[in-house]
């Protein structure tokens, strides 16, 4: 897309971080927008830092089918059209995969990958009504290599990469650009939001999130211009900071070993454990 001016926009997840972000970019764009996320206060937040009139709201769950078409159903009846999808809505869980629950793995699966397979089923027929669409599903760099830790994360965010990239194919000969991005570490809430698996300890919790603080580097702001950047170049991958580069350099030059260059590379930047206190000496 050349220009954003007057385009209708649907974003996911719009109720915080990169959702929030980049309805504010392209409100500044002079994009219309719909709004999406599965909680309401959050989205009416983001709403009032818009101003008035810039963003109609919809409290959707993305994991569920008939949610989304019922969305895609209003959009059209409350804008006629929609020329810009951003499915963006995403979770996360702590725990490895012995520590999970097949149900903790699904409710994931549902969330980040099901999510945008329904948004791209039910926002299609909008999209390719346009002279110029473009969609947009957000992956992770965990989409391009999975280190330990992040089975169910890495599954649904590599899932979401190779149906975007099989999907742009097939959608080559009509008026959609399609983007596949792969942000590396975003400063938003997802780590303190992310679910904890079952049979994890606290413990184990907290260093997790002690690391993820370690390893952001890029702000929700600027990840939303890399990725509006990215539609209106009409790029097919976007790689949003300095660390997406380097994994992503990295799996290329060395795809078997690369995991467990990662995996080092982030115990490296992990925070150190204090060491435990001296147990009283009793005479």
């Amino acid at each position: 897309m050349k220009n954003l001016n007057g385009a209708v926009a649907v974003v996911t997840g719009a109720g915080s971080g990169i959702g929030r972000a980049l309805a504010q970019n392209l409100a500044s764009k002079g994009a219309q927008l719909a709004l999406a996320d599965v909680n309401k206060a959050t989205l009416e937040e983001t709403q009032s830092l818009l101003g008035p009139n810039k963003a109609r709201t919809y409290v959707v769950d993305v994991s569920d089918a008939s949610a989304v078409e019922s969305f895609a159903a209003q959009v059209k009846q409350d804008f006629g059209r929609a020329s810009v999808l951003i499915n963006n809505a995403g979770v996360a869980i702590y725990g490895n995969f012995a520590e999970l629950t097949l149900e903790e793995f699904e409710w994931l699966i549902r969330i980040n990958f099901w999510g945008v397979v329904y948004g791209c089923k039910f926002f299609l027929p909008l999209l390719k009504a346009e002279p110029d669409a473009h969609l947009v599903n957000i992956s992770s760099v965990f989409g391009l290599i999975g280190p330990a830790g992040q089975t169910a994360y890495a599954a649904s965010k590599f899932a979401v990469r190779g149906f975007t990239q099989a999907l742009s194919r097939e959608l080559m000969d009509t008026g959609v650009s399609v983007s596949c991005v792969h942000p590396g570490g975003i400063r938003t809430r997802i780590a303190e939001n992310a679910r904890a698996g079952a049979a994890t300890r606290v413990e184990d919790q907290v260093q997790a999130r002690e690391r993820f603080d370690q390893v952001v580097r890029t702000s929700p702001e600027k990840a939303a211009e890399v990725i509006v950047s990215g539609i209106l170049r009409n790029k097919a991958r976007i790689l949003i900071g300095a660390d997406a580069y380097q994994i992503d350099f990295v799996q290329r030059l060395m795809p078997v070993r690369s995991p467990a260059l990662l995996a080092r590379l982030m115990e490296l930047r992990a925070p150190k454990e204090k060491p435990a206190e001296a147990a009283p000496v009793r005479k």
